[in-house]
């Protein structure tokens, strides 16, 4: 019996000692590809490395939020997408929505417009410039939406005239209003008085977030969409996210 037990210890004990040390050599491969990819791509900075199930790939997060794959030794480097042929799912995309998730809890709404319609249930985050082309096309797209909260963040990043507008908007008797006549229906907001506009914490909050165009839309599950969508589409991530 006891022999028994201590070899079933002995057993457990390889398979620890296994499992620790496959966990090591992948912390240090990832070190040597991360400090490899540096040296050997001038202004390139690794943010992280990882092994993927995938035919004993590295993936490699450079700036940007864009992924790339090696090998361990670095000897080739893989653009583009890896498609699983099982459940025909796009990996890269769907890695990239985790890692450009953030906290929705986290955002400083205080800084951004709020615009409810119908009974609000729903919720979503936007930052938008009032110059951005397809920011109008995605308001006109869902102007007759309903229960609905949405919160715009004014991120003035497109044209030199960009900051003038959004701050008219925001110091205007009413923000909501005054946006959304420029945006469905070309009304320029009126001159207004200074006031207290955050539009130097919004670009600083949108930098720190990576948002690097508009509208750039985020979910209360924290997933961030990029770029205008359909009605359609955008009532889809309204309904699964906020389920969520």
């Amino acid at each position: 019996m006891i022999p028994k037990f201590y070899s079933a210890c002995l057993c457990c004990i390889a398979f620890l000692t296994t499992g620790v040390q496959a966990q090591d050599s992948t912390k240090v491969n990832a070190e040597i590809i991360k400090k490899a990819i540096e040296a050997r791509f001038d202004g390139v900075k690794v943010e992280g490395v990882a092994k993927t199930a995938y035919g004993g790939l590295y993936e490699v997060r450079i700036g940007g939020g864009e992924i790339i794959y090696t090998d361990d030794k670095v000897n080739f480097l893989v653009t583009g997408a890896i498609i699983d042929t099982k459940t025909r799912e796009n990996v890269t995309e769907e890695r990239k929505r985790k890692l450009s998730a953030i906290k929705f809890d986290s955002l400083p709404l205080n800084l951004a417009m709020k615009q409810v319609r119908g009974n609000g249930k729903r919720v979503v985050a936007t930052f938008e410039d009032p110059n951005c082309g397809y920011c109008k096309k995605l308001h006109q797209d869902i102007a007759g939406m309903t229960d609905v909260t949405i919160y715009t963040f004014l991120y003035p990043i497109l044209a030199p005239d960009s900051s003038d507008k959004a701050k008219a908007i925001w110091c205007s008797a009413d923000r909501v209003r005054t946006w959304n006549d420029w945006m469905l229906n070309g009304v320029a907001p009126p001159t207004a008085k200074d006031c207290d506009a955050p539009m130097e914490k919004v670009v600083e909050l949108g930098q720190k977030l990576r948002v690097s165009g508009t509208p750039t839309m985020f979910f209360p599950s924290g997933e961030r969409v990029p770029g205008a969508v359909p009605a359609a589409r955008f009532e889809q991530l309204l309904n699964d996210s906020n389920k969520k």
